[in-house]
């Protein structure tokens, strides 16, 4: 039996969506018509689907968002420790959640799990919505008979994860906002005001001071563009986003990043504490550590960083000491190997690298909060420099006509 998503039409003519369950799309249609509804379309739902939406719905996203999986998750969570089958949690969860897409991707999973597979491979149904990890834990909760620890582990993973994102997005909304309004007031100072006062003072035929003869010039570069300097910018994003395709470029790109002052630190302390907890979270879970690196690599973005956990993984399958494996890279932050190691020399190495996990994501909201309220004062200076600029190109040439009327 598998889920199918259909489209059709009432008695009144209104559009109607829904999933349900069956062996073929000609009985999801039987069972339409024997409902009083039209179909329209009827589509199976599988990984397939999954992948043509997500290359063909940009705006949509790829699969179930991660503020929607850590919700998802702990309801699920919930379900199982009130002693619900799998079944039966998957059935209350497409009924109450809300997405649409969300609400497929579940009944895709809910209709291998009757056809018998377990649900870590019914998950592996939909990778863009499953990470790896998230499979992973659930295989080995699944085997371990812990199925119920390992969501709640899993729920709070996904729950932290998801809001150290939001406090890093919303600690850089303010600052991103006001360098967008100040790059739109002063484009729209150089383009349409400055050009009618200068006009004033070009027809007195005076001779303009430097810095009001600096400022025309500058309106005049910026009005000539015109939409031309929108399309170069454009061409330029979209050029770049190209080059990062290839595998040397964006490995260079990368290993720049790591070396600039504030983003370097910002990748560092993001890919430690993903590792980290990804790593505790696992072992903690009863999964073996080269298992558990196999996962960890994953969650690592950095290319350089990435490349040193691959490296570990194959010192520690011959024997070798992770945080010795990990240190020789001195890409990661001493604390990390510091902890870890102490966990390998206690035998408590689950409960270090969680603990790891909680000093680097205080770290980085610390110094994410720090950047932010550095920025604020950064930008209104610069954006208090501009304007002095414009307003005394625009008055020096005011107070030498008065002098002249004197």
């Amino acid at each position: 039996m598998a889920a199918f998503e259909y489209q059709a039409m009432d008695a009144q003519g209104r559009a109607v969506k829904g999933v349900m369950e069956g062996d073929a799309e000609r009985q999801i249609r039987a069972q339409l018509r024997e409902k009083g509804l039209t179909p329209l379309s009827v589509e199976i739902i599988d990984q397939r689907v999954e992948s043509k939406r997500a290359a063909f719905s940009f705006s949509f996203g790829r699969g179930i968002s991660g503020a929607e999986l850590a919700i998802l998750t702990r309801q699920f969570a919930t379900l199982i420790h009130a002693g619900l089958t799998i079944e039966e949690c998957l059935n209350a969860l497409v009924e109450q959640v809300e997405s649409a897409r969300a609400r497929a991707i579940l009944a895709g999973v809910r209709a291998r799990v009757l056809e018998g597979q377990p649900l870590a491979r019914s998950l592996g149904q939909f990778p863009d919505s499953f990470p790896d990890i998230y499979r992973s834990m659930v295989d080995a909760g699944e085997q371990s008979g812990r199925l119920d620890d390992v969501l709640e582990r899993l729920a709070d993973y996904t729950e932290n994860r998801q809001n150290l994102q939001q406090k890093v997005l919303l600690a850089f909304i303010y600052p991103a906002l006001v360098t967008l309004v100040a790059m739109a007031v002063v484009i729209g100072l150089l383009v349409y005001v400055v050009p009618q006062v200068t006009r004033v003072f070009e027809n007195t035929g005076q001779t303009l001071p430097a810095i009001t003869r600096a400022l025309i010039s500058v309106s005049d570069f910026v009005r000539g563009g015109g939409w031309w300097w929108f399309i170069i910018i454009v061409a330029m994003f979209v050029g770049f986003r190209l080059i990062l395709r290839e595998p040397h470029l964006r490995l260079r790109w990368h290993h720049l990043q790591l070396r600039l002052p504030l983003v370097g630190r910002l990748l560092r302390g993001t890919n430690a504490a993903r590792l980290a907890s990804t790593l505790g979270i696992l072992t903690a879970s009863g999964i073996p550590l080269l298992n558990a690196l196999q996962s960890g690599v994953q969650v690592v973005t950095n290319l350089p960083m990435r490349a040193s956990v691959e490296d570990a993984l194959r010192q520690v399958r011959e024997g070798g000491s992770l945080s010795r494996a990990l240190g020789k890279a001195k890409l990661f932050p001493p604390l990390v190997i510091h902890l870890i190691a102490s966990g390998e020399a206690t035998g408590n190495l689950d409960k270090m690298l969680d603990r790891a996990a909680q000093a680097q994501t205080r770290e980085l909201e610390n110094w994410v909060r720090a950047l932010t309220a550095l920025l604020e004062p950064v930008l209104i200076l610069v954006m208090g420099t501009v304007v002095l600029f414009i307003v005394l190109a625009i008055l020096l040439p005011i107070f030498e006509m008065n002098q002249l009327i004197k």
